[in-house]
């Protein structure tokens, strides 16, 4: 595989910080402080700080949880 299908693959699977934020609705300091306390794991790659979107998927889905255990 060459690098650049590489970057792409990964790129399919990763998103940005920007990006990130606004699939969260959150502030890009409030996604830094998620990153910080260890509830949003990230990967740097070639210098680029980025989110998996599986976890993504994974932390919104504990979020519901959470949030319909308390609301029921």
């Amino acid at each position: 595989m060459q690098i650049l299908e590489f970057e792409k693959e990964i790129e399919s699977l990763h998103v940005d910080v920007k990006t990130t934020a606004k699939l969260l609705n959150v502030s890009e300091r409030t996604l830094r402080t998620l990153t910080k306390r260890g509830e949003l794991p990230v990967v740097k790659i070639l210098g680029r700080v980025l989110y998996s979107r599986e976890e993504l998927v994974e932390f919104v889905r504990q979020r519901s949880q959470r949030t319909s255990l308390l609301f029921g």
